[in-house]
């Protein structure tokens, strides 16, 4: 195994080919690290480094995340697909806007209290025990309200999105290949993400449910894009009119029923004959959908088989 130190750091820059200063001047200097697949399993001293914003650690066999403390100004860590078990040792990197850690053991995402500027955390693919699921700290998740804004959850097994719903500045959520099973769930977190434009939810169970995408996309006016597809504008009016239309007709059914019932002891008593009055379904904009008929010719059939099947009720009315 390899121990990350100032002598692997300067081997890695080819430091021999600038006599002109000294190692630790240079090391001052630098901003950009890429350690990345050099079989790293240790973190040592880096304290010289001192001006770090980017460093590469991926793919190498690091177990704990320490002896960054002197990395205050670091902006990017990438520490995807090492031996991590647990988030520790970040209290330092105030400044840190973008942490990846997918790929590792980790089973809770915790101690990310104090990064108030961290933007985006990716945290997929997680080699979790058989049967369990990424778990989150309520803390981590208070802490990280306000400033992030990109998360990456795929693959961990995840059943539901509800204890999510505090992060109000997400706009951006990569959730495939979990375990997510229920569209109400989702119209639930979708209903407080008032600024997400970006979803991405392939490989999970309830995307094989009826009228899942357009559920979501009635449910959330800012959604731009739902599994790797373009939300249209005309697309969320079409299903945004035929959900009022729907609305309509429910309620002018629910009305008709009402008067119904309130007459019925009125017949009973007198026994004077029911005419029937037919009543015009609520209109629809019938230009709109003929225009968007090209567009969206399938879902211009659905809504054209439920008008025409309910084109008109009767209506009970009595003397």
């Amino acid at each position: 195994m390899v121990r990350l130190t100032v002598d692997l750091v300067a081997k890695s820059i080819n430091h021999k080919n600038r006599k002109e200063e000294s190692l630790a001047h240079y090391l001052r200097k630098i901003t950009h690290l890429n350690l990345s697949d050099k079989n790293i399993d240790t973190i040592d001293d880096l304290s010289l480094c001192r001006n770090l914003n980017v460093l590469y650690l991926y793919d190498n066999q690091i177990r704990q995340i320490h002896n960054l403390c002197f990395a205050s100004n670091l902006t990017h860590l990438y520490l995807q697909n090492n031996c991590i078990s647990c988030i520790e040792n970040l209290t330092s990197l105030k400044k840190l806007e973008k942490l990846y850690l997918g790929g590792n053991y980790i089973t809770v995402v915790e101690g990310l209290e104090t990064l108030e500027e961290l933007r985006e955390l990716h945290v997929e693919s997680q080699r979790l025990p058989l049967g369990e699921k990424l778990l989150f700290d309520p803390r981590t998740l208070h802490s990280l309200a306000k400033s992030l804004s990109v998360l990456n959850i795929s693959n961990n097994n995840i059943d539901e999105l509800g204890e999510l719903a505090l992060l109000e500045n997400i706009s951006h959520l990569i959730a495939v290949d979990n375990q997510l099973h229920h569209v109400k769930d989702l119209e639930f977190v979708l209903n407080k993400w008032t600024k997400l434009c970006r979803m991405d939810l392939k490989g999970n169970p309830v995307c094989r449910k009826p009228k899942y995408r357009d559920r979501l996309i009635i449910q959330s006016k800012t959604l731009e894009s739902l599994d790797g597809k373009e939300i249209k504008e005309m697309e969320r009016q079409f299903l945004m009119n035929w959900k009022a239309s729907k609305a309509s007709r429910k309620k002018s059914k629910e009305e008709s029923m009402t008067d119904e019932h309130a007459a019925y002891p009125h017949f009973c008593k007198t026994g004077h004959s029911i005419p029937a009055v037919v009543t015009p379904v609520p209109s629809i904009e019938i230009k709109f959908l003929l225009s968007s008929y090209s567009r969206f010719p399938f879902m211009y059939v659905r809504i054209a088989l439920d008008l025409f099947a309910t084109a008109s009720y009767s209506k009970l009315i009595f003397s």
